[in-house]
């Protein structure tokens, strides 16, 4: 397999190229063309010239492209997946939910577009203001580059595409070069579209390229998915564009002393280690009520003992390898000082070549790496509160906000959590790991500012303006 860059309209081949690795064997298996800073200068020149065209698109021909895309997607579902599991190394039903995910994100934007409107205020408040109303609408903000992370390379490159579109702005997507590919079908489908040729434009590049042209004063806006660490490097770089940040986590999640155990025993699993962790919302800590640590602990670590690592091609493999050998050895490297500095393995801890076996420690030395950073990686650290006020401390007590989770019945305690964490969204009865692709899904802290999910996204995508006017002439 090969893919060139998509740029203004057309697959261009370029002088450099990246072989993509198959996550779990380690073998090439495909080609993409890498963009050169001379490319990115005329992908950004040609979206600037199309943008006073696609700023004035009816919204019957945007609805129309964002269902031909959804289609497209759910009619090659069973394809895109493979690409997806291989180039990432995540299990196949992981993989097949995502194109489920990334269609529904098309699909979203396109019921939207049905209620977009603006606002008519009144304007007629004073003596003074006269005989006089105000009409309010949103427009487009114009050229935005979109840079996407490896571990949902469709879908959250789909949260950036669906709602330019949606809006009427062209984006330059810049996907992760270890998961490049995926997204490329979105473009062979807008070709489809009566979109205007590069509307979108998929630039795989190093990151050297695009820290090059990020300052760029004719690109208005940036939407950066990935690491705290580069996303707050690239907002220095940014000026005065707009700029949304989906960054990193270090989620937390309280079971109570009157949680369904069964339940959150069997979310936890799932919220801790799907795709070996490498989510941004995946549970790093799992603060329990000293009430019914033992008997969690004792569900949870049997639970997690039944996972199943292999070959994310295999329907029933839990685990698969992590998205390189690098970051295996990182979190193998975490786990081991971890221990030296008296933290204990309940379960798991070992590694073999770029997989981490499902771990789960216990007494994490405050402020070590598995304390205080994003592990990405499936390892959870169990901590113990000895009442609700002690636990939501305990969540709260990270650099990050993105998600946390609760399992309880107290209505109460519910209410005071979703007063009191710092965070961007509480997730009652379920692990922070839980994401519905409208929901407002975003961070404080260093986990970044700005919200996804299709609706709030599309307002960060636009500029208010005012029409005000006056009948007494």
């Amino acid at each position: 397999m090969e893919r060139k860059l998509y740029i203004t309209g057309k697959y261009t081949g370029s002088k450099e190229r990246l072989p993509v690795i198959d996550k779990y064997d380690g073998n090439s298996f495909a080609t993409v063309h890498l963009a050169s800073v001379k490319d990115y200068d005329k992908a950004i020149q040609h979206a600037v010239n199309v943008f006073p065209e696609t700023r004035k698109i009816p919204t019957w021909i945007r609805q129309k492209a964002l269902r031909t895309i959804a289609d497209g997607l759910k009619k090659n579902r069973s394809e895109i997946a493979r690409i997806l599991c291989v180039e990432s190394g995540k299990p196949i039903r992981y993989a097949l939910g995502e194109v489920d995910r990334a269609t529904s994100t098309f699909n979203m934007a396109a019921d939207i577009l049905t209620q977009w409107h603006g606002d008519i205020i009144p304007l007629d408040l004073t003596e003074a203001s006269g005989n006089r109303f105000g009409l309010v609408r949103r427009f487009p903000v114009g050229p935005i580059l979109g840079i996407s992370p490896f571990n949902f390379p469709l879908n959250l490159a789909a949260h950036k595409i669906a709602p330019a579109l949606a809006t009427g702005n062209p984006i330059i997507l810049k996907p992760a070069s270890a998961t490049p590919l995926s997204v490329f079908h979105i473009a062979d489908m807008i070709k489809k579209t009566e979109l205007p040729p590069g509307m979108l434009q998929i630039l795989p590049a190093k990151r050297q390229v695009t820290d090059k042209i990020i300052p760029d004063e004719r690109l208005n806006m940036l939407t950066f998915t990935g690491s705290a660490e580069v996303g707050w490097k690239l907002k220095e770089k940014c000026g005065k564009k707009k700029i949304a940040l989906e960054l990193g986590g270090n989620a937390g999640v309280y079971v109570s002393a009157d949680a369904e155990l069964d339940y959150a025993v069997q979310r936890c699993v799932m919220g801790a280690f799907a795709y070996s962790g490498q989510v941004c919302i995946s549970i790093q800590r799992i603060v329990l009520h000293q009430s019914i640590s033992d008997l969690f602990l004792e569900k949870f670590i049997a639970a997690v003992k039944k996972l199943k690592i292999g070959d994310p091609l295999d329907e029933k493999t839990d685990i698969g390898p992590m998205i390189d050998e690098e970051n295996a050895k990182r979190v193998s490297k975490w786990i081991r000082d971890a221990v030296k500095d008296g933290a204990e393995i309940l379960t798991g801890g070992n590694s073999d070549k770029k997989i981490v076996y499902p771990t789960v420690m216990r007494n994490v030395p405050a402020g070590c790496p598995l304390d205080s950073k994003e592990v990405f990686g499936p390892v959870v650290n169990i901590e113990i509160a000895a009442n609700d006020q002690q636990a939501l401390e305990k969540i709260n007590n990270t650099d990050f906000g993105l998600q946390a989770g609760l399992f309880t019945r107290n209505l109460n305690l519910a209410l005071n959590a979703f007063d009191d964490l710092d965070v961007g969204g509480v997730i009652l009865n379920d692990v922070p790991t839980f994401r519905v692709d409208n929901m407002p899904y975003g961070g404080v802290k260093d986990s970044g500012f700005g919200r996804e999910g299709l609706f709030y996204t599309m307002e960060e995508m636009t500029e208010i303006k005012h029409l005000a006017i006056n009948r007494n002439v």
